[in-house]
Formats: C-alpha cells, structure tokens, sequence
C-alpha cells in the first residue's frame, strides 16, 4: 500500500512524539517563556511553524532554494514592491542595498558621497555606508515622532550630499510626502530602513516601499520571526539583481539576465562559478523561508493585535505627567512602546529602570539613544548638522518596553501604576 506525502508526514510526526521526552520539549515548549511578567518579546510560533520545520527537516533540503524564492515572492505581492531578495538579518539588507547602490554606475553613488542619516538608529543601519567610504552626516530627530526631523534636512544638505537614509523608528513612518519632496528638487536617492516597521503604512502605501529600495528584519523581536532572516524590497530590478549575486558570493546562477541564463549545457557548466560582483555569503536557509511563510499569513492578526495594545497605551499613557511618548498619527505598526520621563521622574531613568525591573518589566534604551555617542564612532567618518539637543533627552531620559500580538492589557497597566507612583513619591 502506497502512502501519499502528507500522510508520510504525520507518520514521522507521530513517531517524533515517542521519542524520549527532552525532545518532546523542542515539538511542545512550555507555555511560560520566562519568568518576566512583562518581556520585550513574545514568540509568535505555534504547532503551525514546529510541524513546518520537521517536514523541512525531513525533506532533506535545507540550504537557500525554493521555499525562500516563494516566500520572496508572497512578501513582495503583500506589501506592494515588484521585487523582494531574502538574506540572513536585516543588517546583512542595509549592506547589499548599499553595495548595490555603489555598484550600480546609474546612482553615481560613490566614496566620498555624503548621506544624511537621523542620529537614533542602529549600527547596521549606518556601517555600510562608512564600510564603502560614504560620509554620515548625522542629523537631529523630532522629539515626539522619534523621526529624523524633516524641517532641518534641507538645511543640512551640501554639495556632497547624495542619498537621504529614512529609519522608520519602532513602528512610526517618516513624512515620506516631505522627504520624496526634498529628494526630487535635490535629486537625492532615498534609501529606506524597514527593519522596525513592518506593516506600517503612510497614506495608505506600505512602508518600504517608498525609497529606491528598503530593509526588513525577521529577527525574534520583530513583526514576523524566523530564528535569523531580512529582506530587501525594491522596484528596480538592477537592485534586485545586483543583490541576488551580490547576497550569493558575486556569482550569477541565480541572476535572470539573457547574458548569463542560456540553457545549454554549455552555458550551465561555464556560469556555475563565474563571479561578476564583489559578493559575500548572506544567504538564508530553507527552513527560514519556510517559517516566513507560515508566519506572513497570521501577519494581519498579528498587527491587529499590536495595535490593540497601542490603543490601550496611548489612552493611558498620552495625559500622564511622568512622561512622553511616541507621537504617531500615522498607521503605525507599534515595534514597542517608547517612554522619555519628564515631571519628577526627569534624569532619574536608572532608578526607574531598576524599579521597573525588579517588577519583571524588561526595558531598552530607544534603538541607541544619541548613537554618536558609541566608541564606533571614531571608525566612520562623519559630520554633524546641528546640536542634537532633542536625541540628547531621548539619550538621557528614554526607555522603552515591547509590544505583541498578545493582549498586553496587564502588563501596560502595571507599567503604568509603577510608574504613575513613583513620579508620586519620589523626591
């Protein structure tokens, strides 16, 4: 009797169940994460993401193939971009989407090149640039969007300035009306940062889809996780190329163009190892691919339920007098929660924190808080546009705590009392 793929699936499954139970805690983890009442992060995996992974396993086929070409092409149809290039973390995006954009003569990107970049990000977001000689030049952030503050980048460009670098900052979207504006009078390239923003959306245009090409990240805390993984979108398909080779070693077996994609044997055999780009190894596996797609159809629950949660938030938290938060009046997709103190609590950030932890509520600073102040620093070659005074408060009194698709209800309303009696108490 012949058994059909599905049903020799759930034959191994069943098996896998009988095994000794330590491995049973792999198949059926305990429900209880950790020990923290309020952690910045949940997984978002279920019997769904497990039994896709041990049919992989059982496939036998791991490494980068048709399950992440899928996966690419599902990511690209939802969020509005002709083409999308998987890699292995959204940091490994930021540096193929720079590379390709030296690489690519049209851009007439190149060492030397200013790019205008807001001074709260992450250090991926900005090494690439210093890693192919563009200059950073460093610009102050609006206070209450956490945003790159667009009323200063036309006063900040120079005759050197080439490319604007817009990082969307836990869930919030840049005035893209703005900055495609200055873009177009000063024939600027707009590069997008995604990594925090995953379903956000500006004048109803999903978020990564505005610049010349953008980077997303699947890490565990972000909006959809897949162990390790990133991805690029663009409408350019020169970018799109450059970073299908430049993602695999500077190879072309994967690249589309007539000139290497003959189908003789000939041709196979001659293009198997010809390097046309100075690539790296940046690829993810079958098994990240796999989990993007189980994982990008719950998407639309997922964001439901961290907006329920900013909801929640922001009628608690928007008349407090211990604190500010994020101003979003756009269609955020809420990465987290960010809090600057004010009121007593001002400058008193360390105490808080510790209080907060020993409540179990896990905290972050917001990204890197001023970045320039990192010992990284002394590697890129940089300037700065103005004097940074609102990053300097973000930096000093700015925190933030993380946001789901669970119901979070409890764990914001403790976060608030504890902090809504401490500003009463403390001196």
């Amino acid at each position: 009797m012949e058994y059909t793929k599905k049903q020799q699936t759930n034959f191994k499954i069943t098996a896998l169940k009988k095994q000794k139970p330590s491995f049973l805690k792999i198949i059926h983890p305990p429900k209880k994460e950790n020990n923290l009442f309020y952690p910045l992060a949940h997984k978002s995996w279920d019997e769904v993401e497990h039994n896709a992974l041990i049919t992989q396993l059982y496939s036998g086929k791991l490494t980068m193939g048709e399950n992440v070409l899928k996966f690419e092409k599902q990511f690209a149809n939802y969020f509005g971009s002709k083409f999308s290039v998987m890699v292995n973390s959204g940091s490994s995006a930021n540096l193929l989407i720079v590379a390709a954009l030296t690489l690519l003569k049209k851009y007439n990107f190149k060492e030397g090149d200013e790019v205008l970049v807001p001074a709260l990000g992450w250090s991926t977001s900005y090494s690439p640039f210093s890693q192919y000689g563009i200059k950073l030049r460093f610009l102050d952030i609006n206070k209450s969007s956490l945003n790159i503050d667009q009323e200063i980048i036309e006063k900040a460009i120079t005759q050197n300035t080439r490319a604007i670098l817009a990082i969307n900052i836990l869930g919030n979207p840049v005035d893209f009306r703005k900055i495609k504006k200055v873009c177009k009078r000063h024939d600027l390239i707009l590069i997008e940062d995604n990594c925090e923003s995953l379903g956000a959306k500006f004048e109803s245009k999903h978020t990564g889809t505005f610049g010349v090409a953008s980077s997303h990240s699947f890490y565990f805390s972000h909006h959809l996780q897949t162990i390790e993984g990133g991805m690029i979108s663009t409408d350019d398909k020169d970018i799109y190329e450059f970073c299908k080779s430049l993602r695999s070693h500077g190879w072309t077996r994967e690249l589309e163009s007539d000139d290497y994609s003959k189908n003789t044997y000939t041709s196979k055999f001659e293009n198997a190892f010809k390097f046309v780009l100075p690539g790296y190894n940046l690829r993810p596996n079958e098994l990240n691919g796999v989990l993007g797609q189980c994982q990008l159809k719950k998407f639309s629950k997922f964001l439901e339920g961290r907006r329920k949660n900013a909801n929640f938030f922001k009628n608690l938290f928007s008349k407090s007098s211990f604190c500010q938060i994020q101003d979003s009046n756009r269609e955020s997709s809420w990465y987290g929660f960010s809090i600057i103190l004010s009121g007593n609590l001002k400058n008193k950030r360390e105490y808080v924190i510790t209080e907060l932890t020993k409540q179990g509520i896990e905290t972050r600073p917001i990204v890197s808080g001023n970045f320039l102040k990192n010992p990284v620093e002394k590697y890129y070659k940089y300037s700065v546009f103005g004097d940074l005074k609102n990053i300097k408060d973000v930096d000093e009194n700015g925190f933030f705590v993380g946001n789901s698709h669970k119901d979070l209800k409890p764990q914001i309303s403790r976060l608030f009392d504890i902090l809504d009696q401490l500003n009463k108490t403390i001196n």
